[in-house]
């Protein structure tokens, strides 16, 4: 048998030839070799080829779009028209464009013309350092590649278009409302001289009914003859809606990794080869446990895996969830720093609390939602522990992914109630993502550890009222969730254990709730406590409780009913009510409005003629009055007769 060919993974032996400062500049990155994605999609992107990608996560696809991008701006014939764009970049998160953006900055660094024009708006950038060196300067004509992320949040669309028109942008690279909102704009233009690529990452995600209106919206925008590149782990599953996209003969390039399965379907020596979703080096496994032991299990993981991981990422799967864990886990988990990033938190507070979690130099957990599942390159994460099976079975190897990125070696530990919910381990197995029971560290919980457990949570919660708030809150988002989950064969409200999950939360108390109506336990979980004193931390909150409580009970010594304000049933959790009153309101105004503009409009005989036949109106409805008032009075004289 003859010798297999070794194949050349360096950048330097791809073709068409990429230039020599950017092989110069991925060896500075540290990037020697080509990953297999990079190695497929780079030449065949470089041309003009539609591509379809479905990568494992953490093989390198940004650059695998980024640099064939750049290589062809910056082949042109000649610089893009100031105010037109020649790429776009479309992510589903804010953190996965900022991603993007920031490697394409890094790339760009190594590209002096490129480079002089990278951050335009810096407040700083008027009062310069009289000893710094001026900025080289270029002949008209050098291409350049200039970039721009668009996030929305503190910054407003205006901002936005201000700094596309005054810096010349031919890059743009955001999520889909704020990416649509720039390119309605009159004076931005994709015309089809100057548009080149389209990119969507994480394609399947952008493809969800909740972006695709926006994204429609987008490629109507665009010139149909251009090159889109998809990429994404799980592409595979929206192969249905490409034709949306305009898709001309894409070449379709699949990266997947080969698993032994043993024969019972767990990764083994023996067995069947498959494919898999995610990279070798990482190792996915489940623990079956009860709810109430899944903390403490985790408390041992921490404690046994060696070396001790310094980022680990914990996913739960409300934002609610995660408002109320991040004050009670610091209990159970110390020595660790726990990170909350959700998508109800404001943009500052997500990167600010995503940039802790990157520059953390001791052990630190990121407690987060699905926000964080998608693409995100967080360097070193060695541990991801999913408390809660993802509600779509296509975020779990996004979720996995995480860890075990760039060959790094990588657990993702996924938690199992006994009963229906192992099923759920066969039902991955299919999806060719399988998983296998985590053997070592050996995790074995008994019943006083996760009792230990539920007593630090409680403790916690008895501090601040506010802490038993966001744990009812919490609890009920979870249950939602819960009873939403795609396998809905599988997860099933009704095989819920309510007081095992009552102690796994660490309640003082089940909350009211329409799934509980048919339950007969103890709805007090055993847990003695006197609300009518349980206080709030903060002084007024406590005041007002403390007014309301009076006003009760004295309307109860009098015999009164309580004052209830709102309809209960409308205002548990979900503010139905309020937010239907604030809508009335709203409509009220505007026809307020709509009728002070109509009246304002008349002219001097068309205003007569209203108040004529206002007072025919007004008229009638005092003789109907009258006369109503007439009828009951003699009724009531033939009755006294």
């Amino acid at each position: 048998m003859a010798p297999q060919t070794k194949i050349d993974r360096s950048f330097g032996a791809l073709t068409p030839a990429l230039s020599e400062w950017i092989i110069g500049a991925v060896d500075a990155m540290g990037f020697v070799k080509t990953t297999p994605v990079q190695h497929a999609a780079i030449p065949m992107f470089m041309k003009n080829s539609d591509v379809v990608v479905e990568a494992v996560t953490g093989s390198g696809k940004t650059l695998a779009f980024l640099i064939p991008i750049v290589e062809r701006l910056l082949r042109l014939d000649a610089p893009i028209k100031k105010h037109h764009v020649g790429a776009i970049i479309i992510s589903p998160t804010r953190e996965l464009a900022t991603q993007i953006y920031t490697v394409l900055s890094s790339l760009l660094r190594f590209h002096a013309p490129s480079a002089a024009l990278l951050d335009p708006d810096d407040e700083d950038t008027d009062m310069e350092d009289a000893d710094a060196p001026p900025k080289p300067t270029f002949p008209p004509g050098t291409l350049k590649v200039i970039p721009q992320l668009l996030l929305g949040g503190s910054v407003t669309p205006a901002q936005d278009l201000s700094r596309f028109l005054k810096s010349s942008t031919n890059v743009l690279i955001g999520t889909p409302g704020r990416l649509l909102e720039l390119l309605s704009s009159p004076h931005v233009h994709c015309s089809q001289s100057s548009f080149d690529a389209l990119v969507l990452d994480e394609a399947d995600r952008l493809l969800d009914l909740g972006f695709k209106d926006d994204l429609q919206k987008i490629l109507s925008r665009l010139p149909k003859q251009r090159r889109t590149g998809l990429f994404s782990a799980s592409v595979s599953e929206a192969v249905d809606q490409l034709i949306r996209v305009g898709l001309r003969n894409p070449v379709r390039i699949a990266v997947k990794v080969k698993a032994r399965a043993a024969p019972n379907g767990t990764t083994g020596e023996m067995g069947q080869i498959e494919d898999r979703r995610t990279p070798a080096s990482l190792q996915m496994a489940y623990l079956v446990l009860p709810p109430s032991h899944k903390l403490p299990a985790i408390k041992k993981v921490l404690s046994s895996l060696q070396p001790q991981p310094q980022k680990s990422i914990m996913y739960l799967a409300t934002c609610f969830s995660v408002d109320y864990f991040q004050h009670v886990l610091p209990e159970v988990f110390k020595g660790y720093t726990i990170v909350p990033l959700h998508g109800k938190h404001p943009d500052k507070v997500r990167r600010r609390n995503f940039t802790k979690f990157l520059d953390s130099v001791t052990p630190s957990i990121l407690l987060t939602t699905d926000v964080a599942a998608r693409g995100l390159d967080i360097p070193a994460v060695d541990l991801v522990l999913q408390l809660d099976a993802p509600s779509d079975p296509k975020t779990f190897i996004h979720r996995c992914g995480r860890a075990g990125r760039a060959g790094r070696k990588g657990l993702a530990i996924t938690f199992i109630a006994p009963g229906r919910e192992e099923d759920y381990i066969e039902f991955l197995r299919v999806r060719q993502t399988p998983v296998s029971p985590l053997t070592n560290p050996d995790i074995a919980i008994t019943s006083e550890e996760a009792e230990a457990v539920s007593n630090k949570i409680r403790k916690v919660i008895k501090s601040d009222r506010a802490h038993f708030d966001k744990a009812q809150r919490g609890f009920v988002s979870w249950v939602r969730a819960y009873s939403k989950h795609t396998a809905s064969s599988i997860f099933r409200v009704a095989d819920l254990d309510w007081k095992e999950l009552g102690n796994a939360w660490g309640l003082l108390k089940l909350p009211s709730m329409p799934e509980l109506k048919k339950w007969e336990g103890d709805r007090s979980l055993g847990v003695e406590m006197d609300f009518s004193t349980y206080a709030y931390k903060d002084k007024a909150r406590e005041q007002q409780r403390q007014t309301e409580q009076q006003e009760y009970e004295t309307n109860k010594a009098e015999g009164k009913k309580r004052y209830v304000t709102e309809n209960k049933k409308e205002s548990a959790w979900t503010q139905q009510k309020d937010q239907r009153a604030t809508k009335e309101l709203r409509r009220e105004k505007k026809a307020a409005k709509r009728e002070h503009e109509r009246v304002n409009a008349l002219t001097e005989d068309e205003r007569k003629e209203e108040d004529r036949l206002n007072g025919m109106i007004e008229e009638m409805r005092k003789k109907v009055a009258e006369k109503e008032a007439q009828d009951a009075a003699d009724e009531f004289a033939g009755f006294s007769d």
